[in-house]
């Protein structure tokens, strides 16, 4: 009763479930679905962090009528400004610029347009946030515009008062600082047993 029509049955009973059985999973490789629900999922944005404090701000170490304390700056400044602001923004720019590209610039606008003031503004502005000082007396544009060559030798005299030798620029003066670090000691005499 069963032998001829089980075998048909159980041929077809087996087409049937090899296809809807599907093969075991390998749950080793990464499928990129979370396997638990109990995952935390993060969000796109990013959590916003608090503001850093502001850094206070210092007075500068000289005053803006100081230009007598380096006359020989003093001097540089009132006759060739550019030189005086070529070493300035090398400084302040950290070595990405040269001080005869910026020196070259500032005496082209200062032919060009008679007011060299506006670039150089950028460069008191620049420094002023980089060493946290005060803006003073007024705005860097009005003090450059109006006392150029007095915000010049400050801002000179600033850079050398926090160590910097202006006169071998950014790189000389990195050099020297590496320098006087990683230099091995010298010992007198040689070498003894």
């Amino acid at each position: 009763m069963y032998s001829s029509n089980s075998n048909s049955n159980s041929t077809d009973y087996q087409k049937f479930s090899d296809a809807t059985v599907s093969p075991p999973r390998d749950y080793t490789t990464p499928t990129g679905i979370p396997l638990s629900s109990t995952q935390t999922f993060y969000s796109e944005k990013p959590e916003p962090r608090p503001p850093l404090p502001p850094k206070p701000q210092v007075p500068w170490s000289t005053g803006l009528c100081g230009c007598f304390s380096d006359v020989r700056n003093c001097c540089l400044t009132f006759w060739c400004p550019c030189i005086t602001f070529g070493r300035i923004s090398e400084i302040v720019d950290k070595g990405s610029s040269s001080c005869i590209q910026n020196g070259a610039l500032y005496t082209l606008i200062a032919c060009v347009t008679g007011c060299p003031c506006f670039y150089s503004c950028f460069y008191r502005s620049k420094m002023r946030q980089q060493y946290s000082l005060h803006e003073s007396p007024c705005c860097d544009c009005l003090l450059h515009c109006f006392c150029e060559s007095c915000a010049l030798c400050q801002e000179y005299r600033e850079l050398k008062n926090r160590g910097f030798d202006m006169t071998i620029g950014w790189h000389g003066n990195v050099e020297r600082q590496n320098r006087g670090i990683s230099m091995a000691p010298i010992v007198e005499g040689g070498m003894t047993r």
